[in-house]
């Protein structure tokens, strides 16, 4: 992995403006600039591991603060009880751009089946 900071990095030190939900001393949440739902919010691990893959191999304890965090959030955003959708993007074709791993929480209305339209 690069040394280079990340996107998400420079906005966990707030180097860079965005929408925080929620934060804890293990994961930071905040609102996606290009939402694809009424709620978009994506939950990041404070410390950097580049997919959710590596997260699970190196510190599975982590990832369940991610997923909790991801419930938290879905609590304070009113979308728990309706239902929401909790993606992690692995690597280039699946669209992760920020490869810092993060989880994308989206609710807020019905969503459509995702993956190939028409399959």
């Amino acid at each position: 992995m690069s040394d280079a900071e990340t996107l998400f990095e420079r906005i966990i030190g707030g180097e860079i403006p965005a929408d925080v939900v929620y934060e804890d001393e293990k994961t930071f949440a905040f609102r996606d600039i290009n939402p694809q739902a009424r709620v978009h919010v994506l939950v990041v691990p404070r410390v950097r591991y580049r997919n959710v893959g590596e997260l699970a191999e190196a510190d599975p304890g982590l990832l369940g603060d991610v997923v909790g965090a991801c419930r938290r959030v879905a609590e304070a955003e009113g979308i728990a009880e309706s239902g929401y959708r909790v993606v992690f993007n692995t690597d280039g074709d699946a669209g992760q751009t920020v490869f810092h791993v993060h989880a994308h929480v989206l609710g807020g209305e019905q969503l459509g089946l995702f993956g190939k339209p028409g399959v």
